[in-house]
């Protein structure tokens, strides 16, 4: 004698068998990236800027060399910040990508 599965049971039976395959291919651990605070490496002082170089009290023209040397150093300073902060804030971000891609996904059996 031949047993058949009424269809009724059939059409119950597929999605639970579904719901037991789909972990095999969506089981890897989530990977949650806390957003970095990068910019807590920059110091606090920082903040603040550079203050421009005096300006000269008398009118001769060694005190006004002397101002404008001081004020380009100032502005050295304020450039060198700028570069150094960009240079932080991507080498943070670097270290939290490649913290991320580490974790990776696994492959299910080596092919999925």
């Amino acid at each position: 004698m031949r047993s058949v599965m009424p269809k009724a049971r059939t059409r119950l039976l597929l999605p639970l068998l579904a719901t037991l395959a789909l972990p095999a291919c969506a089981g890897a651990p989530p990977i949650a990236a806390i957003p970095a605070a990068c910019s807590t490496l920059i110091p606090d002082s920082w903040r603040a800027g550079v203050p421009g170089a005096p300006l000269p009290d008398g009118g001769a023209v060694g005190d006004w060399i002397a101002f404008g040397d001081a004020q380009t150093g100032q502005l050295d300073k304020a450039n060198g910040r700028t570069t150094d902060a960009i240079g932080i804030i991507e080498r943070c971000e670097a270290r939290d990508r490649e913290a991320v891609n580490a974790v990776g996904r696994h492959r299910f059996l080596g092919i999925f």
